[in-house]
């Protein structure tokens, strides 16, 4: 019987340690349980003798399970590491092309470093990690002669290679647009405000400057924000489980899949950032259709092609527009997971690929986290892009309003890839937006515009990837879609209709019927002489905060010589998500032919 009383004893604490998370002691005593119980089958009744082989196989069966369970996490750690010590060694090497010998050799340093780490047992594994420590180290004493450092071993710490000291700001530096005339620093007033407006949200985010450029990417452990995790909205607070990295998602992540970003594969989930998501979706097509990379170009880490490439190390750089200037904004890589298995935020409909998830990040980290007020697609695209917004409001029953003009612009300006487009909703009531297939107040990316039989269409993407217009050239119309139409547009309406990916074709009539604005975004190449300012005034002084006097505010003049239009855009600097949630604030522009004197308001 003390055979029995011993297994049951290492049972129990297989049992514990099981629930423990400890496996190694775990599968022990799973196994000498069965072992103890094995050898007292013999000396028991032959009715219990099949109850015990019974239970020594159930031991045997969960000890196995444990042991692969740890050889599975084993073996993706060791092809994680492995992955790590790849990205160290293409950082190296794109250091050392570009002539940054002092970076080079601290990135091979790590990569050696990080190698001999490795341990396993499958030979071609081993292979790979002695070819990748001998090359990094062969390179990093080849170095060591031209480089600054004094010392450097494996195990050392290898001195900071970049000035803590930022170098001083540059005018130029400061807007997407090209500078000319005028000076080329700020001045004292101008370096205060940018400093002051850097923190929003209670985060830093500082104008992006050449230094940032070598910013580090990678860690001993992955990399994690100082600051908690962004604040989640009610909806994601309802389904969520944990935070998540890629590659606890999936084996093989990776950033970008395809050379060309992808809009179709963009999806919205649950956060209120349709104008967002939008505007993602007009970037990548135009990406793709113009092979300018103006929504890629700005997530860092890169390649030597300037791709950016996924950081197993989980630390990105996102440079967008902000407050005035270009500004970077660092996150990790954890993403917000459901207890239902899915994101719970935007991501790519690509398998492995997680660019969308993380810009989307990056500017809700600026806004304050996933609790997204709303915005427009002006706002987010001169965030992502640098272009330069202009809202153009659908008024058909006013007589100053020209549909077929703005159209025209619209159709002839997305063909030379003069301009970014997307659509938004006003309210809609609960009949109408169950007729229709729109959503109320919602944005759709504009993806094409095109005449067809001297009818004017437009092709929409709704951001949900799902849901659409139910009306006039919908899949679902028998009526307007001619065999003429369908191959002037390169559309087949049933095959549309068995899949519902949220693009659709729409009538221009439509459009005036039941949206509310159109939000156009320019190229900024197309302004050939640029300048900015930044200043701040007290909105207090005078009478009822400007209500009467407008002496105290800022007055400019402007002298233009020969014809052309000229282009003024203001931008409020906001450093507080709840002044952008319930903006009370405003700035506006008064033009006057008054030879720079002072402007009084009327007194009534």
């Amino acid at each position: 019987m003390s055979d029995l009383i011993n297994a049951r004893e290492a049972a129990s604490l297989a049992i514990q340690f099981d629930q423990m998370g400890e496996t190694d002691k775990a599968v022990e005593c799973y196994r000498t349980a069965a072992r103890i119980l094995d050898r007292a089958r013999d000396s028991v009744s032959l009715e219990r003798r099949s109850e015990i082989r019974e239970k020594v196989q159930e031991y045997l069966k969960r000890a196995n399970a444990l042991q692969e369970q740890k050889d599975v996490a084993q073996q993706a750690e060791v092809e994680r590491s492995l992955q790590q010590c790849y990205f160290l060694m293409q950082q190296a090497l794109d250091a050392d092309e570009a002539d940054l010998k002092d970076i080079a050799l601290q990135l091979y340093t790590q990569a050696v470093e990080l190698a001999v780490t490795i341990k396993s047992s499958d030979p071609e594994i081993k292979e790979k990690v002695k070819g990748l420590a001998s090359q990094a180290l062969d390179r990093a004493e080849d170095l060591k002669g031209i480089n600054k450092f004094s010392t450097l071993s494996i195990g050392g710490q290898p001195r900071p290679v970049v000035s803590p000291n930022r170098p001083p700001l540059q005018r130029e530096q400061s807007v997407h647009l090209q500078v000319s005339g005028g000076k080329h620093t700020y001045t004292e007033e101008e370096k205060d405000v940018l400093r002051t407006t850097s923190n929003i949200n209670n985060n830093w985010f500082l104008p992006f400057m050449d230094v940032d450029l070598s910013e580090k990417f990678q860690y001993a452990i992955p990399f994690e924000e100082k600051a908690s995790e962004l604040k989640l909205s009610s909806k994601q607070q309802k389904e969520f489980d944990c935070w998540i990295r890629p590659h606890e998602i999936c084996s093989d992540p990776k950033l970008i899949i395809n050379e060309h970003v992808d809009c179709f594969s963009i999806k919205q989930t649950i956060v209120s950032d349709c104008s967002f998501v939008a505007s993602l979706a007009v970037s990548a097509l135009y990406e793709r259709r113009f092979n300018k990379k103006i929504i890629t170009s700005i997530i860092y880490p890169k390649n030597k092609n300037k791709q950016p490439v996924y950081n197993p190390f989980g630390k990105y750089m996102v440079k967008l527009h902000l407050n005035g200037v270009r500004r970077k904004v660092i996150i990790d890589d954890r993403l917000p997971y459901s207890k239902y298995g899915r994101l719970l935020c935007s991501y790519s409909s690509n398998k492995n690929e997680f660019w969308v998830s993380m810009l989307e990040k990056a500017y809700m980290k600026v806004m304050g986290g996933y609790d997204f007020p709303g915005s427009n697609s002006n706002i987010d695209l001169h965030a992502l892009t640098g272009w330069i917004p202009e809202r153009c409001a659908i008024r058909k029953d006013e007589p100053d309003f020209n549909a077929d003009a703005l159209y025209e612009t619209i159709r002839s300006r997305m063909e030379r890839g003069d301009v970014l487009v997307t659509v938004a909703t006003g309210p809609l009531s609960d009949p109408d937006a169950e007729r229709t297939g729109l959503v109320a107040t919602h944005a759709y990316a504009v993806l094409d515009v095109k005449i067809a039989n001297g009818v004017k269409l437009l092709k929409l993407k709704n951001p949900w990837s799902h849901l659409r217009w139910r009306g006039n050239y919908s899949e679902l119309d028998t009526v307007h879609w001619t065999p003429n139409l369908r191959g002037l547009l390169n559309y087949d309406p049933e095959s549309a209709a068995q899949y519902d990916n949220g693009v659709f074709w729409i009538d221009y009539t439509s459009i005036l019927e039941f949206f509310d604005v159109f939000y156009l975004n320019w190229n900024p190449e197309l302004f050939k002489f640029t300048y900015c300012i930044h200043q701040k005034w007290d909105a207090g002084n005078g009478p009822a905060k400007d209500a009467y006097i407008i002496g105290e505010n800022p007055q400019f003049s402007l002298h233009v010589q020969g014809k052309g239009a000229v282009w003024l855009l203001l931008t409020r600097h906001i450093t507080q998500i709840d002044d952008f949630r319930d903006n009370k604030e405003y700035i506006t522009l008064l033009v006057y032919k008054n030879n720079g004197k002072r402007v009084y308001y009327p007194c009534k």
